[in-house]
């Protein structure tokens, strides 16, 4: 099983469906805790959503569980400590028991995990894909 993630910051529209496409993703799930700002440009849920259907035959979820807080995001904004917000994350992950919510059947679509940030070393998205890693079988990630 492949797990995507991409991010969208840096990149304009024809590149970011294009890497969709080529890398023939079934379904985007959002994973962004605010998928509605202005600055989200055309990744606002909306219209990713329209672009996605319209341009690519991609499935759109939004799956705000696996969205951090505001309070973890805020804090890390703030203080810039990579580690504390990851394991926050983390731990946020376990409360929530993201394991049994996901199914992993769900999955056996091409999946791709979205956030905003553009590269995916400090980013969630990197965190939750190798969260599911840790508790799935044969599992690749690939960061778009």
């Amino acid at each position: 099983m492949k797990i995507y993630t991409i991010g969208f910051t840096k990149k304009g529209a024809e590149e970011f469906f294009g890497i969709l496409k080529r890398n023939k993703i079934q379904q985007l799930v959002d994973v962004r805790l605010n998928n509605t700002s202005q600055l989200a440009g055309f990744t606002k849920r909306g219209d990713i959503e329209y672009f996605l259907k319209e341009l690519c035959g991609i499935d759109y979820y939004h799956f705000e569980f696996l969205a951090p807080t505001k309070e973890i995001r805020d804090r890390y904004i703030k203080e810039k400590n990579w580690d504390v917000y990851a394991n926050e994350y983390i731990n946020l992950l376990e409360e929530r028991r993201v394991i049994k919510k996901l199914d992993k059947s769900f999955f056996e679509k091409d999946t791709c995990f979205l956030c905003s940030e553009s590269l995916p070393m400090n980013c969630h998205r990197r965190l939750l894909a190798e969260y599911l890693k840790k508790y799935w079988d044969n599992v690749e990630v690939i960061h778009l």
